[in-house]
């Protein structure tokens, strides 16, 4: 292609990125604004439009495909040309393609005959309609789960599409298709015929199994392969039965009359040889982990206690523990008003008989009502006892103020005491 499309309308089609690329043509995702559905449009190059065998090939896809309804064959909306570039709309297909699948490795067995087996159908079908596919791999082998609970392959591709015996090759000679798949009477120019597709059909098989193509190395090298080279024993690859060697040796038989009849006896000589291939099971299901056994606590001595001490229960670890008397205590009574609230730290408190009512909570005797009155007639008696020793010493030794004595109080203290004194007796 000149240019990436990408942005750009044709007709009524926004192409949204590209999918993929090829000699001939580009695979664009895109959405139909008319319907608002995604497609896949394939775009032929434009130095191919020009010439009229490609244009003449363009119409026969879009025609074989549409003309083709099955479900395993992906569905054509749309063809047309527009600002001189064919393009030809089809289901977009969420998913991948089946060399992708198979590019880091092989595939179980029980998968590939499951994406295989439904290949096998669509093909078989194609071939009752007297076409034939020529060009049969993995990429053109679309895989997707978002259908349905299970992968759902769709054959695609149907350019070089052909009925009767050629068609296979441009008009200059050139080969069409992909030589890594390609049978040999196809290489060769030969007339093909629903075996021809088959032949390619075992070797996609090959390749799911052992994770390469029975050949490998470049171009020439792959074709003389095809043509006179027996393909290596899968079993020489891989850890299966060697009942799987002769169903490919088989299915890639030089002769085509040595082949299997169709695609289906393929698929169902596989099964057999692989019938006895453990599947791969599922994952486990999830388990909690083990609980871890609690650590293992000290046991409590069932021993009765001695005679006088108090049966408590053992303090955690994390407390302190603090001497307490063996003797035994009896139940404390519930607080009163008037009682001392026991100390914080722990310390065992002593009791004290209930209070009379009408006693002060700072009674320390509660022995006779004189005590409560004891205390502050001493009080008021020893002040009036330093009060007058302070009236004598200041009024005491007549003779107005000696500076010299420094008792003598000065006018500003004296100014404020009483002039009179009161007769004390002794």
């Amino acid at each position: 292609m000149s240019e990436d499309l990408t942005g750009r309308r044709l007709g009524h089609y926004r192409i949204d990125g590209v999918i993929g690329q090829g000699g001939m043509s580009v695979m664009y995702r895109a959405t139909d604004v008319r319907l608002g559905r995604k497609v896949a449009l394939k775009v032929i190059a434009d130095h191919l439009t020009v010439d009229a065998e490609f244009r003449e090939r363009f119409v026969d896809e879009a025609r074989n495909t549409s003309a083709i309804d099955h479900s395993h064959v992906v569905p054509l909306y749309d063809f047309g040309e527009v600002d001189g570039l064919l393009y030809i709309a089809m289901r977009f297909v969420d998913g991948s393609d089946l060399a992708s699948l198979i590019k880091d490795g092989p595939i179980s067995p029980e998968r590939t005959l499951r994406l295989i087996g439904q290949v096998a159908d669509a093909l078989d079908m194609l071939h009752g309609r007297g076409l034939v596919h020529l060009d049969i791999k993995p990429a053109n082998m679309l895989v997707t789960q978002q259908e349905s609970a299970n992968e759902h392959v769709y054959l695609a591709d149907f350019g070089l599409t052909r009925r009767g015996a050629t068609g296979h090759r441009t008009r200059g000679g050139d080969f069409l298709g992909s030589p890594t798949y390609a049978a040999p009477e196809h290489l060769r120019g030969e007339p093909v015929d629903p075996r021809t597709d088959a032949y390619s059909l075992a070797c996609v098989l090959f390749a799911c199994l052992t994770g390469r193509p029975p050949f490998q190395g470049k171009v020439p090298d792959v074709i003389q392969g095809h043509l006179g080279k027996e393909a290596p024993a899968v079993s020489s690859l891989v850890q299966l039965p060697p009942a799987i060697d002769e169903v490919i040796r088989r299915g890639m038989a030089k002769e085509p009359a040595k082949r299997y009849a169709n695609c289906r006896e393929l698929v169902a000589a596989a099964t057999k040889a692989l019938a006895g291939v453990p599947q791969p099971s599922a994952p486990p299901a999830y388990r909690p982990p083990p609980q871890k056994a609690p650590a293992p606590q000290p046991q409590q001595s069932h021993q009765p206690a001695p005679q006088g001490l108090i049966n408590r229960p053992p303090m955690p670890p994390h407390q302190q523990s603090y001497p307490q008397s063996q003797q035994h205590q009896p139940p404390r009574p519930a607080p009163q008003p008037g009682y001392q609230q026991p100390p914080a730290s722990g310390e065992p408190m002593r009791l004290r008989p209930p209070m009379p009512a009408g006693t002060t909570a700072f009674a320390k005797d509660s022995g006779s009502g004189l005590a409560r009155w004891v205390i502050p007639v001493l009080a008021v008696v020893a002040v009036a006892v330093v009060v007058l020793v302070v009236v004598l010493i200041v009024n005491g030794g007549g003779g107005g103020e000696n500076p010299d004595n420094p008792l003598q109080p000065s006018p500003t203290v004296s100014k404020g005491l009483p002039t009179k004194v009161p007769t004390v007796t002794r």
